[in-house]
């Protein structure tokens, strides 16, 4: 008997004698992935006929899914546009702290945001800091991009995200969690790292905004994959949608003119064997599965994180320094969370 996916429309040539006996069937498409629903019909004469069911126009999957994200502007996560001239200006060796601080008076929100974080009890500067100006001289280029970033993503990370099962915040503060612990790993590690390794450990999951409404569509396909015990969540990304959250992060990272070391190591923070060596990328991927086991913004994908067993070789991170590390991080996140 042939079936056509209707998802992909290939043909498949099945054995109806291995199908089980039911009124509906599902079975994912070996090419794209998708979930195929076959519909049980008897005909004259008892004979049997399988029908496909057919493709809702809301639930593409594969490449058409993920070009029809990128390519509408409304599904993207907009990284706030004061944050990117922030960040060129940053990276201008010629460039002035007053010309930075010009660029962000221009979105108040954010303005405000900065000078809260810039006078919390992490930074130790508690009430001193007046002004963008103060603060850009007093707390130097590092700490001012720390901040800046953190105030910019902020909104971005904050809302609830139903398919994924994380309440308002939620990402926020695992984001945040992953961007302590990867600073404080690179800072061990690699300490021209850290800076990067922060940045990149706070918008590691940012492809989560734009995948939620579609994942949430399909929670029941989800649902039965994960139940099936032979995937994670991340896993089920892939074989429900063609791909998965870090692979679109890489993606819409292009779009927010992250330099390309940063992407790498989003695109592969669950499987840093497969990005070519980045250092970088193990680093989140160890940071992630940290802020998992402090219990920051878990969802339903941190019900099992699959540690790459290399991670801790190649950091150098012993059993000990896991514990040590999850308690900076804890300390770190309340900080600055009590002054936002």
């Amino acid at each position: 008997m042939k079936i056509e996916c209707p998802h992909c429309h290939k043909v498949y040539d099945l054995n109806e004698h291995g199908l089980p006996d039911a009124e509906k069937v599902t079975l994912p498409c070996p090419n794209c992935k998708e979930l195929i629903t076959l519909n049980l019909k008897h005909e004259g004469g008892g004979e049997t006929v399988w029908e496909t069911e057919p493709l809702s126009p809301e639930k593409p999957a594969g490449d058409r899914l993920k070009n029809r994200i990128l390519a509408t502007v409304r599904d993207l996560p907009p990284m706030p546009q004061t944050i990117l001239k922030a960040q060129e200006i940053l990276r201008d060796p010629l460039s002035s702290f007053d010309k930075l601080a010009k660029v962000l008076q221009t979105d108040q929100a954010i303005a405000a945001r900065i000078l809260r974080m810039a006078n919390s009890p992490f930074y130790g500067m508690m009430g001193k800091i007046s002004s963008l100006q103060h603060a850009s001289s007093v707390l130097g280029v590092k700490n001012i991009t720390e901040i800046i970033i953190m105030a910019g993503t902020s909104d971005l990370l904050s809302g609830k995200l139903e398919g994924y099962g994380m309440d308002s915040g939620e990402l926020w503060l695992h984001s945040l969690g992953v961007a302590f612990a990867s600073r404080i790993i690179s800072a061990s590690k690699e300490p021209a790292l850290a800076n990067d390794a922060f940045v990149a450990g706070l918008i590691h999951d940012a492809g989560k905004l734009a995948l939620d409404r579609y994942i949430f569509e399909r929670l029941e396909s989800f649902n039965a994959v994960i139940k099936g015990g032979s995937e994670n969540f991340t896993g089920a990304e892939k074989r429900i949608l063609g791909f998965d959250h870090a692979e679109l992060v890489g993606e819409l990272c292009k779009s927010w003119n992250v330099p390309q070391s940063l992407r790498t190591a989003v695109r592969y923070h669950h499987k840093p064997a497969e990005s070519g060596g980045s250092l970088l990328a193990f680093v989140v991927h160890m940071a992630d599965a940290i802020a998992m086991m402090s219990g920051m913004g878990t969802g339903f994908d941190g019900l099992q994180y699959d540690l790459d067993p290399e991670a801790m070789i190649r950091l150098g991170i012993q059993e000990d320094d896991v514990g040590e590390i999850m308690q900076e991080v804890v300390e770190s996140v309340q900080e600055i969370t009590e002054e936002m």
